[in-house]
Formats: C-alpha cells, structure tokens, sequence
C-alpha cells in the first residue's frame, strides 16, 4: 500500500514537473509528452490500492502528494522548505495515516 502511493506520487509529480518544464522552463515539447504519460501511470497505480473506497484512496493520496511535492522540490529543485512547509506536510501525513490505517467496522 505505502508503495503504491510513493510509486503514484512519482508518477504525478514527475508529470507534472516535466510539463512545467516543458511549458514555464523551455524544455523540448516532447517533456510535455513524457508528462502526459506519467500522468496516465498516475491513474493506473492508484488503482492498484487494495481498498475500494475511490474517494479514501484520493483524498489520502493528496497528503502524500504534498509531501512528495516538498520533497521533489528539495531533491530535484534544490528548494528549501521552511518550517511552516514542514509542519503542513506532517499535518497531512498524519491525515493520510488517520484515513487509512483507523480500523473500521466490515461493510
């Protein structure tokens, strides 16, 4: 499951830094393009998740989009993030944790 998260935010995040970078930064179109399928990677992985709850699987996923966007910006845009970007991205995490890991009585 954690995997599967890292390996969605890879794929959006990726997307969508090369679009920019195709689009704001100059780089070739086809960087575009490459987005555009990791964008489509995106959309398969998350499928993969074992729960079928298609709003809990999104709206966890987008606490790990935040702090994956934090992170692919330290790690590939040299950005510094302060601490009030820090404590976001916890915040969100503990979100993630909060809605999919509480135990819940079967359906």
């Amino acid at each position: 499951m954690t995997l599967l998260f890292v390996l969605a935010a890879g794929a959006e995040i990726g997307g969508a830094w090369l679009i920019w970078q195709a689009v704001r930064e100059g780089r070739p179109w086809w960087w575009a393009g490459l987005g555009i399928m990791a964008l489509g990677a995106y959309g398969f992985v998350a499928t993969l998740q074992p729960d079928a709850n298609f709003g809990r699987i999104l709206a966890a996923y987008g606490g790990v989009f935040v702090a994956g966007s934090l992170a692919w910006g330290v790690i590939v845009d040299g950005f510094r993030p302060d601490r009030w970007d820090l404590l976001g991205s916890a915040v969100c995490l503990v979100g993630v944790a909060l809605i999919m890991f509480v135990p819940r009585p079967p359906t």
